[in-house]
């Protein structure tokens, strides 16, 4: 009587492969060359939840309010293109697009220059240019509202400040609120005053950054500080410059808080619209007359206009940029 023994079969637990057959790597190799393969999509994927979330589904959500007439509490009903017609017809929009243009070429051109020559002191060895810097710093961190709120009683017609050194040198009170031009200077100023110890220290980092074998160069060849300044630290802080520049240009686009708290929480931007910027109008569109629909229209075209601004700067300086460093050279 024979008895029957199983032969073990390859592959299985506790036993070696057949000759020829590959080795099946363990659990935990395969666990590991896993995590190896997913870890850096595992890091990556909280700032595209983040970004899906709260930017991309924004951007496309208020794409598809646009092409409806939606009112606060009701339904939305398609219009297609109706909101971009009304919206291109109307002359308000055009009045706020110019108020945005101008509050942002007085805002923004003055307060680079101002930033560029403050970093350019403070790049120097001064006595206490640590607390300088410091102070500089300090308009950035102060609440917009509540810098608005003391400009507009330093601006005030009556009891102003401004006014009164005015009256000093014989000069009649201004009325800043209800002018044109002046509103949109008072406005200016405070973006200015905000805005221009921010840009400053980044100017400030920049220059820092600069070699300084580059001004001992220009020192042995004759350069004093001035000319050492254009042709040294000038085209050395140009990505710096393009950057503040385009940052600038954006928030100058998006202008809201000054302009809405400077006329008293208004959105119409003074009484005759003198000083309502884009920002206002939408404001007013969305939550004054609840037309939610063109007022996701505003917003769309506030988008692509600073698309295209940005775009405008990063050619215009990238253009300039051959024929600058031919002079320089």
């Amino acid at each position: 009587m024979t008895t029957q023994v199983d032969r073990p079969v390859a592959g299985e637990r506790g036993t070696p492969p057949a000759a020829g057959t590959p080795a099946r790597p363990p659990w935990r190799s395969r666990l590991y060359a896993f995590e190896g393969r997913s870890a850096p999509y595992v890091y990556v994927a909280p700032f595209f939840l983040v970004f899906f979330a709260f930017g991309l589904f924004p951007l496309i959500y208020t794409a598809w309010i646009s092409l409806h007439s939606y009112r606060l509490g009701g339904r939305m009903r398609w219009v297609g293109f109706d909101n971009f017609v009304w919206l291109f017809t109307n002359p308000s929009f055009y009045n706020a697009l110019w108020k945005t243009f101008t509050i942002g070429i007085l805002s923004t051109v003055p307060q680079l220059l101002l930033a560029l020559g403050l970093a350019h002191l403070l790049n120097y060895r001064l006595r206490g240019r640590t607390f300088l810097r410091v102070a500089m710093l300090m308009p950035y961190a102060t609440s917009v509202a509540a810098a608005t709120l003391v400009f507009a009683l330093i601006f005030g017609r009556d009891g102003g400040i401004v006014n009164g050194l005015l009256g000093v040198v014989g000069i009649e009170p201004v009325d800043w609120r209800n002018g044109n031009w002046t509103a949109q200077i008072a406005i200016s100023v405070i973006v200015i005053w905000h805005w221009t110890g921010y840009n400053a220290l980044i100017y400030l980092a920049g220059m820092q950054s600069i070699s300084k074998d580059l001004y001992e160069a220009a020192a042995i060849d004759g350069a004093n500080r001035w000319h050492q300044f254009l042709h040294v630290t000038i085209p050395g802080l140009r990505p710096t410059i393009l950057f503040t520049i385009i940052v600038s240009t954006i928030g100058a686009s998006q202008l809201f808080g000054e302009p809405l708290l400077f006329g008293g929480g208004q959105a119409n931007g003074g009484s005759v619209n003198q000083y309502q910027t884009l920002g206002l109008f939408m404001y007013q569109q969305g939550w004054q007359y609840g037309q939610l629909g063109r007022a996701a229209t505003v917003a769309w075209v506030m988008f692509v206009l600073i698309i295209g601004l940005v775009l405008l700067n990063t050619w215009l300086a990238r253009r300039r940029r051959p024929a600058t460093e031919g002079t320089l050279s």
